[in-house]
């Protein structure tokens, strides 16, 4: 069986993954680290890394940004594959978590359902087919507690379209008074009530509109993306490893 460390394992996507891992013979959460340490289920919770003491096998962290460091350095340290995927780093903190890829096998992806990720490889496709004929924008939405604007998951439909042209997202509208430019991305973000998470991407052209979306119902797709990717990482070399690997270990 599987031996998971959860970081973050008091959030609500923490509570998801501990109720989720109950149903499966495959794994189990073994312990916790949350700055909350109020035991919920039936392992040990500890405010820091340092303070494990609890023998595990692969690390799921679904925390916050400001844990990567202790995190990063723990699991280096302990030789223990992670899988991040937390969301809102920045650039300097993606950089982090790519150089230890030749110390530890890492999984990184900024969402953990299969569907978003064959969005992606969809939204890439008519994005090199339509090209500069079609406006593209991004529009994501998720619940009012989500704090991160815009979400991981539209930054990566962005560069994913974008890896091989250079293109200008464009964020914020409403002081500009000028026409839309050909080499921009439109990435608008919506917060409100429970919504897990919904994005689109649109490609409008000349009287015609192509639409690409994917709608979750509820935070257990993320869940079971994140303990497949544990367990796929479990078997893997050092390295960096993503949804598109996963897909293709299946």
């Amino acid at each position: 069986m599987l031996k998971i460390l959860l970081s973050g394992c008091n959030g609500a996507m923490g509570r998801t993954i501990s109720e989720l891992a109950l149903q499966k013979d495959t794994v189990s959460v073994v312990c916790g680290v949350d700055r909350n340490t109020e035991q919920k289920y039936d392992y040990p919770v500890f405010e820091n890394f340092n303070n494990v003491s609890v023998d595990f096998d692969v690390i799921i962290d679904f925390s916050h940004p400001s844990v990567l460091s202790g995190l990063i350095d723990f699991a280096a340290k302990n030789k223990k594959p992670v899988v991040f995927a937390t969301t809102g780093y920045n650039n300097e903190q993606l950089e982090l978590i790519k150089a230890q890829q030749e110390n530890i096998p890492i999984f990184f992806s900024a969402n953990m359902s299969l569907c978003v990720s064959l969005m992606r490889e969809l939204a890439v496709k008519a994005f090199s087919v339509l090209n500069m004929d079609y406006d593209t924008e991004i529009i994501e939405k998720h619940h009012n507690q989500k704090v991160d604007a815009p979400s991981g998951t539209a930054i990566m439909l962005a560069d994913a379209m974008t890896a091989e042209k250079q293109m200008h997202y464009e964020f914020d509208r409403h002081s500009k008074r000028q026409k839309r430019a050909k080499n921009e991305i439109g990435i608008h973000s919506v917060r409100g009530g429970t919504i897990v998470g919904e994005h689109e991407v649109i490609f409008a052209g000349t009287d015609e509109v192509l639409t690409i979306s994917h709608t979750a119902y509820s935070k257990k797709i993320f869940a079971s993306g994140a303990i497949s990717a544990a367990e796929f990482l479990s078997t893997c070399k050092n390295g960096l490893y993503g949804m598109a690997d996963l897909i293709n270990n299946k």
